[in-house]
């Protein structure tokens, strides 16, 4: 799919997005138009027995960069979310598409904690902190029952960990944060179903977190039926620092954040739609909210969902009798489930975060379903 082509796809998102921009850059938006300002925050403990999720204070004074001089009152030198720019021509969108649950009820993976800069929106690059070099990090998939042997690995400069909520495990043994070059083997059995959050549980979790590492489990329920496609997705959002630095903690705490994303960068899936879906065919998305602050609702301009997991268990599944459907799959911060749905007709199908402030900060995506007739122009 060439990115270049504007035209048919944005035009079905234009409206809602210009209002949902309006909205957004108001004074009372959240969206910051200053520099931060120095928080007092108390000191914590260095975390070495575990991940203590309550702790405030950055990780290393030195690496929580981009306060005090730095940025003046007018923002500095921090960068800022074009909702208009597009990605550059090597740009290539995160794979959504899902495997399916591997064979086998015993699961290996090696994951590492690794720190590296890289692009996380047009024109924008900070470092983050992420699982396998990658923001969000690796999809995880089996079913209940199965066990999962994960070796963790810190290749970063600093104390990192993971926690893995699919598991029933004691936080001070395989939660505990490990110092560079150190390892350990977290083992769980994954004793119920949906879709799980894992993150970094170091202190300041938050800052952590919202740097980038974090990423979802899929455990399937027993009963869960075939579909024609799967698709994942990792909400979460970024608070910009200065170019090539680290996010900025102080926005981390007002949650104010700079952009709302699917799988790591804003609306990568309308300048990379997603393309292979023809009318009929049955849809199923699992949505993970990462986070690690904002609420998510989640929704396929469109369609009506027809069918929704949520939290471990089915809140619609299709009744001749009641003929329900949903609009929306309701997430706060680190809940996670599933919606299934059809596409009636050929057409460009966008989906976005119903909270139209976070769809205008990059929570956008579209579904290109059947025979889409555009050129480079869109005409």
């Amino acid at each position: 799919m060439n990115w270049t082509r504007p035209g048919l796809l944005l035009a079905a998102l234009a409206a809602i997005v210009l209002l949902a921009a309006a909205c957004a850059t108001t004074e009372d938006s959240g969206v910051a138009e200053g520099g931060p300002e120095d928080l007092d925050l108390p000191d914590t403990a260095n975390n070495e027995g575990g991940a203590d999720e309550g702790a405030d204070e950055p990780a290393d004074p030195e690496l929580a960069a981009n306060e005090g001089d730095e940025a003046d009152e007018d923002g500095g030198d921090y960068v800022e979310l074009d909702p208009n720019a597009a990605p550059g021509h090597d740009f290539e969108a995160r794979d959504p598409r899902l495997d399916p649950a591997p064979e086998g009820d015993h699961h290996e993976m090696e994951i590492r904690a690794t720190e590296m800069e890289q692009e996380v929106a047009p024109g924008v690059t900070q470092r983050v902190w992420g699982y396998n070099d990658q923001v969000p990090g690796p999809v995880i998939r089996g079913s209940v029952g199965d066990t999962f042997e994960i070796t963790f690995i810190n290749d970063g400069e600093m104390g990192h960990s993971i926690d893995f909520h699919a598991s029933k495990v004691a936080p001070n043994e395989e939660m505990r944060t490990i110092q560079p070059g150190e390892e350990l083997t977290y083992e769980f059995e994954a004793q119920h179903a949906g879709i799980f959050m894992y993150h970094c549980g170091t202190e300041p979790v938050l800052q952590h977190t919202a740097q980038g590492q974090h990423g979802a489990v899929i455990v399937d329920p027993p009963d869960l039926e075939p579909v024609d496609h799967e698709f994942w997705l990792v909400q979460h959002e970024y608070y910009f620092g200065e170019q090539g630095g680290i996010q900025d903690y102080d926005k981390m705490v007002d949650r104010d954040w700079d952009a709302v994303v699917f799988n790591g960068y804003p609306a990568q899936y309308a300048h990379e739609p997603i393309d292979d879906v023809e009318p009929g065919e049955r849809v199923r998305v699992w949505l993970q909210n990462n986070g690690p602050s904002a609420s998510s609702s989640f929704h396929v301009i469109g369609t009506i969902f027809d069918t929704v997991f949520k939290e471990g268990s089915y809140q619609l599944r299709p009744d001749e009798e009641t003929e329900g459907g949903a609009q929306v799959l309701g997430l706060q911060a680190s809940q996670g489930g599933f919606a299934e749905f059809t596409f009636d007709t050929d057409g460009v199908y966008p989906f976005v975060d119903h909270e139209f402030a976070d769809m205008a900060q990059g929570a956008v995506g579209v579904f290109e379903v059947g025979d889409v007739d555009a050129d480079e122009d869109g005409h």
